[in-house]
């Protein structure tokens, strides 16, 4: 049973999940118990897990976020053993190594750089690129056929793999149908993903305007505003950049010291 500060604190990172997911990730608590997450991973392009759907669990501790999870990648990859806990800096393998300001995003996203490494660790299998891909190729006919993937992404389970909110690209502005939020229960409160369509910019008629109009203030404040939002996608994307190089390196250096 959670204690009430794990509870609080899942609950809000689930809120956070649904806002600013990471890139190529998605991951909800068990409906029945928050300590169990699923997630899912989606194999990056320019890697041999491109197209591949991994799904996974993370197991936390009553005494979270002041104790790791341990994690586990159900999904077949070529790259960890089949339901078996994996050992590195953010598990419970590590304890002395745990930081409880790292979230089940920060988590993730270390899980994911983990993966794309060749490091050997307990839980890590070694295979060739050939057969990372196709376990890749295969992973999303091998979920639909688990109970576990069903009942907790039943709106992934669709005849072609389908693209969580975040694949590497700045989504969370522009929602799309086709790739909804987590639906929790009827009785809880946690907000969903806000999938309202941006408002439609007005047009002005060129007809109306002069071909010699001077440059306005209004103008000059549209260009700044235009010149901010460039900067803020800039700096969101270097952002996860210097997140998952991080991770590489906490990683790196927990299998040195292990």
């Amino acid at each position: 049973m959670a204690s009430k500060a794990a509870q609080k604190r899942l609950t809000k990172e689930f809120v956070a999940m649904q806002k600013d997911p990471p890139p190529f990730i998605w991951a909800v608590p068990d409906e029945k118990n928050i300590l169990t997450w699923n997630y899912i991973i989606r194999g990056p392009p320019d890697s041999p897990f491109a197209g591949g759907e991994f799904h996974g669990l993370l197991l936390f501790p009553a005494e979270y976020p002041f104790k790791p999870p341990g994690i586990k990648m159900l999904t077949p990859s070529g790259r960890f053993h089949p339901d078996k806990k994996i050992c590195f800096s953010m598990s419970d393998f590590h304890p002395g190594s745990w930081n409880p300001a790292w979230s089940v995003a920060t988590i993730l996203t270390g899980l994911l750089s983990f993966m794309l490494s060749d490091e050997m660790t307990t839980g890590s299998i070694n295979s060739t690129s050939a057969q990372k891909r196709q376990f890749a190729s295969k992973s999303h006919a091998w979920n639909l056929n688990q109970a576990k993937f069903k009942e907790a992404f039943s709106d992934y389970c669709t005849l072609y793999p389908k693209d969580v909110p975040n694949m590497g690209e700045q989504r969370k502005h522009l929602p799309t149908a086709d790739t909804p939020p987590f639906n929790p229960s009827a009785s809880s409160t946690i907000p969903a993903l806000n999938t309202s369509a941006p408002p439609t910019p007005i047009q002005s008629n060129s007809s109306d305007v002069s071909k010699t109009k001077p440059t306005t203030i209004d103008d000059a404040s549209g260009a700044a505003e235009a010149a901010m939002s460039w900067g803020q996608i800039l700096w969101e994307k270097w952002r996860w950049g210097v997140l998952i190089a991080l991770a590489v390196v906490v990683s790196r250096l927990s299998s040195a010291r292990s």
